[in-house]
């Protein structure tokens, strides 16, 4: 919904923390109401254009959320008054719906309460690609760009845009009832469902583009939604192990960022400033997710983010330990990006050259090509053995690459660090000192399962 977005930031920063807020909530709900998510998307869509053009004059109403709602569902209902083969459709789905039978989840003692989470095991629809149900259901219901889908997947954004199409268009033709999935149901999407809250979370602790380095709103909603995933599914170990990687993880938040907004490093980071309840129940939720059965890719993110937490600094980081679970994840789910923060742990444990050797084994990797983890890695390295012109050129590969405002302030000052560098000594190598300085990408932050890390 590019005209949305663009007329929020138009008219406001509140307003376009509402429209953020609601698009989910009122997306879900059109969906279920109708069953139809075209529909659904078209009217909500209007709902906000008309925002748009009132709420400047008149103001933000007291519950916008109603306001949009009954909006949208004014423009739905004129709509199927007036559109013969909508109408037809939905009566279809509807019957078909019916004739399924009604299906609520009774995992854990109740039902899903949220609708948002709801739709999200509705899209991980088994007519649907693994790749294709995660992409739709970040673009359409968790409200992700299609170029924040495009960076959770790796892809160029034009790649992920026809992708969804494509999704959106199986639902059509294969006629799926928008429904709650059963309980018997419910473990088989259950994957797709915890990559999609982790794509959510990976947004908010590390936007893609924009002014901020981190949008807190989204990793919160994730973090609430994993909570209600581990009161009805108490026994699932990876739900837990989900949970427990993002509270880990966003115990640091508040240490990411400096007084002016800038990027703050984890080994420049204060410490203290870390959630320590948060870190104490993410410590809990990793023993269970790596109890009674061979372990899983979230539990083993959690466990690294753990080993994270629990040092006092970088020098006594477990970095043997660390680089095992990479080992244990590289086998689980192999991929560039478990590669890349591997890489860097390797060179905290055994030095740069070791480090570097293992990046340029990556170089050709067309995942990450355009993925500025990587070049700020690369960058890092070469600076810490002195070859600073090679930094240098990597640190301009990541700036053309970074997408928030802290990320491009940062690398803009590494690389003025190594110009001025090059240009009062020789390239000749320089000795060896140690690994990256501030730990990489490999910091347990987001892993791969569609998302990217970030050099904190």
């Amino acid at each position: 919904m590019a005209v949305d977005e663009q007329g929020a930031a138009a008219v406001g920063p509140s307003v376009e923390a509402v429209f953020r807020e609601e698009r989910g909530l009122l997306l879900a709900a059109l969906v279920r109401r109708f069953g139809d998510l075209d529909l659904a998307e078209e009217v909500a869509s209007e709902a906000i254009e008309a925002a748009l053009v009132r709420w400047p004059s008149d103001g933000v109403p007291p519950n916008p959320g109603a306001w949009l709602m009954t909006t949208a569902r004014r423009r739905a209902v004129d709509r199927l008054r007036r559109d013969r083969t909508y109408a037809a459709r939905l009566a279809i789905l509807q019957v078909e719906a019916e004739r399924a039978g009604p299906a609520a989840p009774t995992a854990g003692d109740g039902e899903l309460p949220d609708e948002r989470l709801q739709l999200f095991f509705t899209c991980a629809h088994p007519a649907l690609s693994a790749e294709d149900r995660v992409a739709l259901t970040l673009r359409c219901l968790a409200g992700l760009t299609t170029q924040e889908v495009a960076r959770a997947f790796l892809l160029p954004p034009a790649t992920m845009a026809k992708r969804i199409v494509r999704a959106k268009k199986k639902i059509r033709e294969a006629r799926i009832p928008f429904r709650v999935p059963g309980a018997d149901e419910l473990p088989g999407r259950l994957p797709g469902v915890l990559q999609v809250i982790y794509s959510i979370f990976t947004e908010g602790y590390a936007a893609s583009t924009g002014p901020d380095l981190q949008r807190l709103d989204l990793a919160e909603e994730a973090i609430r939604l994993a909570r209600i995933l581990r009161r009805l599914l108490p026994g699932e170990r990876e739900v837990a192990g989900l949970l427990g990687l993002m509270l880990l993880v966003h115990a640091r938040h508040a240490a990411r960022i400096g007084a002016d907004g800038e990027l703050v490093l984890l080994d420049d980071q204060d410490r203290t400033r870390w959630d320590r309840t948060l870190i104490e129940e993410g410590q809990g939720l990793v023993i269970v997710a790596l109890t009674g059965g061979p372990p899983g890719l979230y539990g083993v993110q959690a466990a690294i983010a753990a080993l994270h937490d629990e040092a006092a600094g970088l020098a006594t980081t477990d970095w043997p330990q660390i680089v095992a679970l990479y080992d244990v994840l590289l086998a689980l789910a192999p991929s560039p990006v478990i590669a890349l923060n591997r890489a860097v742990a390797v060179a905290m444990r055994d030095g740069a050259e070791a480090g570097l050797a293992l990046l340029d084994e990556l170089a050709g990797e067309p995942r990450l090509a355009g993925y500025h983890p990587y070049a700020t890695a690369r960058g890092d390295l070469l600076h810490r053995l002195g070859r600073h012109r090679a930094a240098a050129d990597a640190y301009r590969q990541a700036l053309d690459w970074a997408g928030t405002e802290p990320e491009r302030a940062h690398l803009r000052r590494r690389l003025t660090e190594c110009e001025t560098a090059a240009d009062v000594r020789p390239e000749d190598g320089g000795p060896e000192d140690g690994g990256p300085e501030d730990g990489g990408s490999g910091d347990g932050g987001p892993e791969d399962g569609g998302s990217g890390d970030r050099d904190d």
